[in-house]
């Protein structure tokens, strides 16, 4: 695993075979920043990722100039790497929760700018991620939420929907909150 640009681009992070995630690959993760940096104005945004893991996606906002990134996870040695890889890096703006991103959800009243969700590919209530962030207005106008998923998987029925790319056996969707009178 490694941060791919931004102020700790390049440096290579080598969590525990035994965490129990799946990182984002760097040929998706580089597909996805490029996006994000035509479409945003990466630094001074709020970004919250849940299903962190290895904290991959969390630190290369943190690289990339984020103002602040929260990072949800419940598992406890995912939540000790990313904790190590803070101090290790001194990356203030980098907050790590550990919690169910479901029960996290139901109190979390913070907008953001922008939310990264890679729930595991076998969860079977994936489309609540979704409509709780919309039902708890958790998106800043004009927000964006990107969920990874498999490439199998079809979101286009979902709120906010706008688009699906697809690197591999992945999938990004994205979802945007463009309320009625904002449009």
């Amino acid at each position: 695993m490694r941060i791919i640009s931004g102020k700790f681009g390049g440096r290579r992070l080598t969590p525990s075979g035994r965490l129990p995630a799946r990182p984002t690959t760097d040929k998706a993760k580089e597909a996805l920043f490029n996006i994000l940096s035509n479409r945003y104005y990466l630094p001074d945004m709020d970004v919250l990722d849940l299903f962190a893991g290895t904290g991959n996606i969390s630190l290369e906002f943190v690289s990339r100039g984020c103002s602040s990134v929260v990072a949800v996870e419940r598992s406890f040695p995912a939540v000790r790497f990313i904790k190590k890889v803070k101090t290790e890096l001194d990356m203030p703006e980098l907050q790590v929760v550990r919690a169910d991103v479901f029960q996290y959800l139901k109190t979390e009243t913070h907008r953001y700018d922008l939310i990264f969700a890679d729930p595991p590919y076998d969860l079977h209530n994936f489309a609540d991620i979704v409509v709780s962030i919309f039902e708890r207005n958790l998106l800043k106008k004009k927000g964006c939420l990107i969920v990874e998923h498999s490439n199998l998987v079809n979101t286009a029925g979902l709120p906010g929907f706008r688009e699906k790319r697809q690197y591999g056996q992945s999938g990004f969707s994205f979802f945007e909150n463009t309320p009625e009178d904002d449009v």
